[in-house]
C-alpha cells in the first residue's frame, strides 16, 4: 500500500510538472502583454519600464526558474490586468464553477446510469432502441450548440427560464443541462454495455434459474459488478466537466472558472490562465486516484500495485 501511493504522488508530481512546463511556454507562444496594458499613447520607454516591471524583460529560461520557485511556494503571483493574488481572483470565481460542476454531474450520473441499466435490462425492445437513439444524438450534440437551443426554446420563445447570468437556482438548470448531456450519454453507454456484458455470464443464468427475480438480480448483484467501468470513467468525466465549462461559461455569461479563463487568454494574463490549468490539472490527478482507490473498494479481486 506505502509503495503503491509513493509510486502515484511520484507520478502525480511528474505530471503536474510537465502541465506547469506546457503552459508556461505555450502561453509565451501567444504574444507579449505589456502591449495591453499601456495607453496607447505610451512611448518605448514606457513599454519598456512597464515589461521591467513585471519580469518580462528578463531571458526564458530566468522567467521559467522564478515560475518554478513560485509553484514550490504555491505563490500563483498577481494577476497582470487586475493586480489582485491569482488566489484570490480563482477563489472568487470557483464556487460558481463548482456549482455548475456539481449540477451537471447530478444530470450525467443520476439520469444516465439508471437510463444505462434500464437499456440493457429491456435490449431488444422498441423503447430500449428509441431512448438508445436519444443517447446517441445526445452524444453527437456540441455542448455550445445545445445551450444556444436551449436558450432560444426556454429563455427566448417561452420565458420559462432567465438566459444568462448567475442569480437563483433558475439560472443554473440550463448550464448544468447542458454541461452534463455529453457525459450523461457517456455514463449511459458504458453503463448499458457493462451491464449487457454481466447479463451474459454464468452466474446470471443460475440465478435466473433459480428464480432470482430481474429487479433482485440487478440490485444484488449486477450493479456491484458493472460499477467498475462506470468508475473509471467517471474519474474523466468529472474532468470532461470542469473543461467543458469553458464553453457552456462562455455561451451562458456564468462567472466561474471557464469563463475567466477565456477573459484572461484574450488580456493574456498568464498567471491567471497559469493557476486556473494547475488547478484543473490537481483536480484531474486527483480524481484519478481516488478511482484507482474505489477499485480495490468495489471489486476484492483488485489489489493495489497490480496484483491479485
Amino acid at each position: 500500500m506505502g509503495r503503491y501511493l509513493a509510486r502515484r504522488l511520484g507520478q502525480a508530481l511528474v505530471a503536474l510538472f510537465g502541465v506547469m512546463t506546457l503552459i508556461f511556454f505555450v502561453q509565451r507562444l501567444t504574444g507579449d502583454p505589456t502591449y495591453l496594458l499601456v495607453p496607447e499613447t505610451a512611448t518605448q520607454a514606457d513599454i519598456e519600464a512597464m515589461r521591467a516591471s513585471l519580469g518580462l524583460d528578463r531571458p526564458l529560461l530566468v522567467q521559467y526558474g522564478a515560475f518554478l520557485a513560485d509553484m514550490a511556494r504555491l505563490d500563483f503571483g498577481r494577476s497582470y490586468i487586475q493586480n489582485v493574488p491569482v488566489i484570490d481572483i480563482i477563489a472568487s470565481r470557483l464556487p460558481y464553477t463548482l456549482q455548475l460542476a456539481g449540477g451537471a454531474l447530478l444530470v450525467a450520473f443520476f439520469i444516465g446510469v439508471p437510463l444505462g441499466v434500464w437499456m440493457a435490462v429491456r435490449r431488444g425492445h422498441a423503447e430500449a432502441k428509441g431512448f438508445m437513439g436519444l443517447v446517441l444524438a445526445a452524444q453527437s450534440m456540441p455542448t455550445f450548440w445545445s445551450g444556444i437551443l436551449m436558450i432560444m426554446v426556454f429563455a427566448v420563445w417561452n420565458q420559462w427560464l432567465p438566459p444568462s447570468g448567475a442569480g437563483g437556482w433558475k439560472n443554473l438548470i440550463m448550464p448544468s443541462v447542458a454541461l452534463g448531456l455529453l457525459s450523461m450519454a457517456t455514463f449511459a453507454r458504458v453503463a448499458r454495455t457493462s451491464v449487457l456484458d454481466e447479463l451474459s455470464k454464468d452466474y446470471v443464468r443460475s440465478a435466473r434459474a433459480r428464480g432470482v427475480t430481474t429487479g433482485r438480480l440487478v440490485r444484488r448483484h449486477l450493479l456491484r459488478n458493472a460499477s467498475i467501468p462506470v468508475i473509471s470513467i467517471a474519474a474523466m468525466e468529472v474532468s470532461q466537466l470542469l473543461a467543458g465549462a469553458v464553453i457552456v461559461e462562455t455561451v451562458f455569461a456564468w462567472p466561474g472558472l471557464g469563463l475567466l479563463t477565456v477573459q484572461s487568454i484574450v488580456s493574456r494574463d498568464f498567471l491567471v490562465v497559469q493557476g486556473v490549468v494547475l488547478l484543473g490539472a490537481f483536480v484531474t490527478i486527483l480524481l484519478n486516484f481516488a478511482a484507482d482507490l474505489l477499485y480495490s473498494l468495489v471489486d476484492p479481486r483488485i489489489r493495489l500495485g497490480g496484483t491479485s
